[in-house]
């Protein structure tokens, strides 16, 4: 009985330190290295319209009030002057006065978070930006309005994949290991990537594959294309084209991603020498349009006449 006992004890510790060893191993794989990471870029947000009565801003019908947004950089690509878009959807543009533009961009520079700027950098637009807004209809009880505003904006991820092996000959032990899951950094924004491996694709040439994925909540275009309800659609380069290429389901550079997902494979162009063996890091560029929608209520209450 007791020598059952201490099989069973030796067996789960060798269990344990079999896990442990596992999820190390899944952790070094992934390094924030040179970014903070994370999977937010833009983020807009309603600046209070009213009081709050029962959770719901709410004016009476002969108040004004001001349309005022923060947008937000919580990722780790700038947003550059006029490349981000705030555009207000849902209740009907003449039943309001004193809001001159229904679609507006950014004037400045939004910068990245960064050890100095955790909480990123912000601008406010303002869609009432002379007098503030107006509901003009009568209202009889109260009515309650939904805002819906729509945002979209010009956004990157870097990926650098660390330690890269290129080996002529993949027999050969030294130095590194073609066959394997590769450490990566990978900057804040919303299209991520979720795994980087290397592989053989012939004598002299060696493959990287790369996992990515829209991790927002919203949905990715290639920059001047429109959006497609089908997929999102992202586009990429890598940092020496000269020397790989890269394809995503037979398109390169350009990558779909079915129910938010994608692999892009990077190959070779040319073999390698069988005796060049060293290690060194590759980056790509993950390039698009991000869009999101946010919504907020206002209740207009009749007021005493």
């Amino acid at each position: 009985m007791k020598k059952m006992n201490y099989l069973l004890i030796v067996t789960l510790i060798a269990s344990l330190l079999l896990l442990t060893s596992c999820e190390e191993k899944q952790q070094q794989t992934v390094s924030a290295g040179a970014f903070i990471g994370g999977t937010t870029g833009a983020e807009v947000t309603f600046e209070p319209i009213s009081v709050m009565e029962e959770g719901i801003y709410t004016i009476y019908d002969s108040e004004d009030f001001p349309l005022e947004f923060i947008l937000k950089n919580k990722g780790e690509e700038n947003i550059m002057p006029g490349t981000a878009t705030l555009r207000l959807m849902g209740p009907a543009q003449e039943d309001f006065a004193n809001i001159p533009s229904w679609e507006l961009s950014n004037t400045m520079e939004i910068e990245i978070i960064s050890e100095f700027n955790p909480t990123g950098g912000e601008e406010i637009i303002s869609f009432t930006p002379n007098n503030y807004a107006t509901y003009t209809p009568d209202v009889t009880g109260y009515m309650d309005i939904n805002w819906n505003m729509e945002y979209w904006y010009d956004y990157k991820t870097h990926l650098i994949i660390n330690d890269v092996c290129f080996k002529g000959d993949p027999t050969n032990d030294k130095v590194c290991n073609i066959q394997e899951t590769k450490v990566y950094s990978v900057s804040g924004a919303p299209i991520t990537v979720t795994a980087v491996s290397e592989d053989t694709g012939g004598k002299g040439i060696v493959l990287l594959r790369i996992n990515i994925q829209n991790a927002g909540s919203g949905e990715s275009t290639i920059i001047g294309q429109e959006f497609d309800d089908r997929f999102d659609q992202i586009a990429y380069s890598v940092d020496e084209p000269d020397k790989w290429e890269c394809k995503s389901g037979g398109r390169e550079n350009e990558a779909r991603l079915i129910e938010g997902n994608a692999e892009i494979i990077c190959r070779l162009k040319k073999p390698l020498g069988e005796d060049e063996v060293y290690e060194r890091g590759v980056e790509l560029t993950l390039e698009y349009v991000y869009r999101e929608l946010i919504q907020e209520k206002l209740r207009v209450k009749e007021s005493i006449k």
